[in-house]
């Protein structure tokens, strides 16, 4: 279960810096849009993220 749960993490990291590694001027874009939103905009987001890795781990196991 944790070799799993470490290799899940990997695979995070790498999708995670993919983007700053690739293409830095868009990411620092993005986080300057990001700073724009209202906290419940990003609890939102947060929420929705959550329910949809849930989700995924249902429709998966």
């Amino acid at each position: 279960m944790l070799e799993t749960l470490l290799l899940a993490l990997g695979v995070m990291l790498i999708l995670e810096g993919l983007m700053p590694m690739m293409s830095p001027l868009r990411w620092r874009r993005l986080f300057e849009q990001l700073l724009q939103l209202e906290d419940g905009q990003i609890r939102f987001f947060g929420l929705f993220m959550v329910v949809s890795g849930l989700l995924l781990f249902w429709l998966v196991s």
